[in-house]
């Protein structure tokens, strides 16, 4: 958002976009982050309204708008008020999360705000919930779990070498418990089908991740630390393992021996661009069984190949 305001977002539109007059579809995946949750709520309404808003004029045939939130939408970053641990697997129909955390989450801002601006017109919307997304972005992500273990991992290799093991940075419960993942490709293709089937998903919402089977992390950590030539162990009995954002905030020269020996491009350790807190918050989140659930009767017929999860 800039002070251009609304005028200026549609004149850059109609400057940056080729053929915008044609768009009959938009996903939205746009987020601003702020550490107060009342302000991010606000923030990313805004950023979102006026987005659609920009698109309804713009593009007189708007058909549909995708927005993806995620499983904070169930108050899985609660930890020990999480409300829903009596409801697994967490299903679309749960309610909202109750207040105050409920005006803290910008998704159901967002979802209201979509709600208003598409009643009584010809377009609609549907809200695509995936777990804890694997993919890849070619700038800095910060909410990108896969960067964090890459850059700890990388860093623990060059400092302890080839064959070095590293624990689990959990706990025993975390390490165990069952979850699922939504891949990148998981999610864009949920959002398509979701997208052009409207009759189905219009106002609605719908869990997305990779597989109806779950997995724990004491199956998948040896696998990823393998990837780097290191040999992935469980977390200490009754304890938690090492926090990859501190151990790379204590070892930022290291990891600059890293930058330049590989010649990578800087800025992803160790900057105002590094938010720790959300690889530091993410194994915690760990110790809940976040299991989904999901409506399959949008993808029935459906050429499109894709999994969504229905996790017990």
């Amino acid at each position: 958002m800039t002070d251009a305001g609304q005028a200026g977002l549609e004149k850059e539109l109609l400057a940056r976009v080729k053929h915008i007059k044609e768009i009959t579809h938009v996903y939205f995946f746009a987020y601003i982050m702020d550490p107060d949750g009342e302000k991010e709520s606000r923030v990313n309404k805004e950023l979102l309204s006026r987005a659609v808003q920009a698109a309804e004029k713009l593009a007189p045939n708007l058909q549909f708008v995708v927005l993806p939130t995620g499983t904070k939408t169930y108050g899985v970053h609660l930890l020990d008020q999480f409300p829903f641990s009596k409801d697994l697997p967490l299903k679309e129909s749960l309610p909202p999360v109750p207040e105050p955390f409920k005006s803290q989450l910008f998704y159901y801002a967002q979802c209201e705000e979509l709600e208003e601006l598409s009643r009584g017109k010809k377009w609609t919307y549907a809200d695509v919930i995936p777990d804890v997304i694997v993919g890849f972005v070619p700038q800095n992500n910060v909410y990108s779990l896969a960067q964090w273990l890459g850059l700890y991992l990388s860093l623990q290799r060059h400092i302890h070498g080839e064959g070095a093991a590293v624990q689990f940075p959990g706990s025993e419960k975390s390490y165990q418990i069952l979850c699922n993942d939504s891949s990148q490709d998981i999610v864009a293709k949920t959002s398509i089908v979701a997208s052009l089937r409207p009759e189905k998903s219009g106002g609605q919402r719908f869990n997305a991740a990779d597989n109806a089977k779950p997995s724990s992390w004491s199956k998948k950590w040896p696998i990823i630390c393998e990837y780097f030539g290191l040999k992935g162990v469980g977390p200490p009995q009754g304890g938690t393992g090492p926090d990859p954002a501190a151990f790379l905030s204590e070892n930022v020269d290291k990891w600059r021996e890293v930058e330049q020996k590989h010649g990578l491009v800087t800025g992803r350790v160790g900057n105002e661009r590094s938010f720790s807190g959300f690889v530091s918050g993410s194994f915690p989140v760990c110790d809940l069984t976040d299991s989904l659930t999901a409506s399959p009767s949008l993808f029935s017929s459906c050429a499109c190949s894709i999994s969504i999860v229905s996790l017990t």
